[in-house]
């Protein structure tokens, strides 16, 4: 793409910057024939809405005010909003694309660390490759090389469910691309090329600061393994002291990062700097920092390290490209991803199939040419202007890293035990979630939202939904664990009817069939003038799309650690994994000032306690 990196002002059509896919390729077959995503029934949504309430309203009469409300919308101004919307959706492929890049994403003005980006750590590589750090950023960087080029030429195995082939567009944002600052809205760029088939292109690996840009193709092939080893490790040979930290700047406030960008850009060769990183297929970020167990792997990939009140993670990374690997010093290694143009299931599969790739030992490591390729130091112009901004960005930084808590906890059992007993992993899993916090709460308790994720890409640019996990069987079921009188027959009974609703709720999320997309996209067709419906200002209502919890799961079997940071400063981040046979995993994430150990404490017996609950009453389908 020829845009500018010093741009500062949005281009109106820049979601078609990243080209179409190939016609007729595998990757991208499906993507004609998927269904629009719907715009559900206004009534359908209405009693839904009334029926998420329930458990969140703090008494009766708070109840009934918000059901007047509903009633009186309904009446009202909603089915006005409701035929705008439908007109709407005749007229965008995707009728909540825009807004919710916007709303969603792009409009959002914290800092991405902690409070959008997500990590994937990586399992240790098997033992006939090498163990070194470099040898490490090496096999992780043609390996997905190998997966770029395989994408691009529309190889990918498509995604799917039972139900059928899925949207695979946000595809087209994985490589070549960036996050980009603006005044009050940021946008991504592409340098990808239409019919580029994955032969040539760019990486940037960054060093105690330093950016270097790492040619990985030449004249049309990827390189070796090898090849690709020896530019590493050139690189871990020739920088051995700190280069100023200008990648903090990008872990900024999104306002104060698009002014000091625009002083960046504006210097020198530093405009330059910022396309090679911006058009790279990818960053490598190699750290000093030797995590030794699991919070410590979460926490280096999340925000990095601090040492001495320096942010020295962040000061080696460029939190706005959607792709960036972490290899730390002692080779541990994993993945930071930004957010805002794809979900994580697209770089969970990626990650994924790279460590599947990578560690099978027929993977092809190329053969070496014998030459000897240079990377290329790139070294930023720092003015004394810039220079302070990277000081005010590190305190800005070291502060927040400072201000969060990550726990870790693995239950004593997993998808095996579960799936004995007849229940759904998911919904096991987010029982004892629901469980844990109402114990942590007290019996005194007072519901906030809990927002599960669920992916609506069976339709085209489908990206999620939010199930809403709180439900009057949800808190039937948790009351009754702990009350004396209710015998563990009609506990089980109460889980039951908990976990049914919970799947009813997170098929009809999957279908498009939820809240709260749909509520966003009537209110954002309220023209000027027209009073904002009671209802959107009710405090039921913003109560219970106020997600002290966030929850969400992906799965595979590489990632050891995964999590990201809480959404609101008084709730929670729950990342958990469901598919190991022998263990649940959960990343519980939030401010110092919450009760974050004692959460994990809490999920832990709830785990216990859910798990002795279905031994004592039911016989594992094994059995029977």
């Amino acid at each position: 793409m020829a845009s500018s990196a010093v741009a500062r002002s949005r281009p109106l059509d820049w979601k078609s910057a990243a080209p179409e896919p190939l016609p007729g390729t595998q990757t991208f077959a499906a993507q004609a024939s998927l269904p629009q995503l719907p715009v559900p029934s206004l009534q359908d949504t209405l009693t839904r809405l009334k029926d998420s309430l329930a458990p969140i309203a703090w008494n009766a009469s708070e109840y009934s005010s918000i059901l007047k409300r509903i009633d009186q919308f309904s009446s009202g101004l909603a089915p006005e909003l409701q035929e705008r919307l439908l007109e709407r959706a005749t007229q965008h492929p995707h009728w909540l694309e825009e807004w919710w890049d916007d709303g969603g994403y792009l409009g959002y003005r914290d800092s991405v660390v902690v409070n959008v980006s997500y990590y994937y750590g990586f399992d240790s590589p098997p033992s006939h490759l090498g163990q070194t750090p470099g040898a490490r950023a090496a096999g992780i960087a043609r390996a997905t090389m190998l997966f770029r080029q395989q994408l691009k030429r529309g190889l990918i195995k498509p995604e799917s469910t039972k139900e059928g082939p899925i949207c695979m567009d946000t595809y087209r944002w994985m490589f070549d691309c960036c996050r980009v600052p603006g005044d009050g809205l940021d946008w991504s760029i592409s340098y990808a090329k239409p019919g580029d088939l994955g032969d040539s292109g760019h990486i940037i690996v960054i060093r105690k600061n330093r950016i270097w840009k790492v040619d990985v193709t030449d004249n049309g092939r990827i390189l070796s393994t090898e090849d690709i080893e020896k530019q590493i490790q050139h690189i871990y040979d020739n920088t051995l002291q700190e280069y100023p930290g200008v990648g903090v700047l990008s872990a900024s406030n999104r306002d104060i990062w698009a002014k000091d960008y625009a002083e960046l850009a504006s210097q020198g060769q530093n405009a330059n700097i910022i396309e090679a990183i911006q058009s790279s297929a990818f960053i490598i970020s190699l750290e000093d920092f030797r995590p030794k167990d699991s919070v410590q792997h979460s926490r280096g990939l999340w925000h990095g390290d601090v040492t001495g009140g320096v942010p020295v993670g962040l000061r080696n990374r460029w939190v706005d490209k959607p792709l960036q690997f972490i290899v730390f010093d002692n080779a541990v290694a994993g993945f930071m991803g930004e957010h805002s143009v794809m979900d994580g299931t697209p770089t969970a599969r990626m990650c994924d199939e790279v460590l599947d790739m990578l560690y099978h030992p027929s993977f092809d490591h190329g053969t070496p040419s014998g030459r000897d390729f240079a990377p290329s130091p790139l070294d930023w112009e720092v003015t004394p202007s810039i220079a302070q901004a990277i000081a005010k960005a590190d305190k800005a930084a070291a502060e927040l890293v400072g201000s969060q808590e990550l726990g870790f906890y693995l239950t004593s059992y997993g998808k095996a035990a579960i799936k004995k007993f007849g229940v759904s992993p998911d919904s096991w899993a987010q029982m004892i979630i629901q469980l844990a916090y109402r114990r942590l709460l007290g019996p005194n308790k007072r519901n906030g939202g809990t927002y599960e994720a669920a992916t609506t890409r069976k339709f085209f640019k489908g990206r999620t939904e939010a199930i809403r996990v709180v439900t009057s069987e949800s808190d039937a079921w948790a009351k009754s664990m702990d009350d004396p009188a209710a015998t563990k027959v009609q506990c089980k009974a109460l889980f039951d009817a908990a976990a049914a609703k919970h799947i009813s709720l997170a098929k009809a999320a999957g279908q498009g069939q939820g809240v709260d997309r749909h509520l966003f996209g009537l209110k954002n067709l309220l023209r000027k003038g027209e009073e904002t419906p009671e209802l959107f200002t009710d405090p039921v209502f913003t109560r219970s799309s106020y997600w002290t919890l966030s929850t969400s799961a992906v799965f595979s079997k590489h990632f050891p650690v995964y999590g990201w940071g809480e959404v609101v400063s008084d709730g929670f981040g729950v990342a958990y994994m469901t598919g190991y046979d022998d263990r649940l995993q959960y990343t519980v994430t939030s401010r110092k000032e919450m009760p974050n150990a004692q959460f994990v404490q809490e999920i832990a017996k709830a785990a216990e306690d859910l798990y002795v609950l279905h031994k004592d009453v039911v016989k594992p389908k094994a059995q029977l």
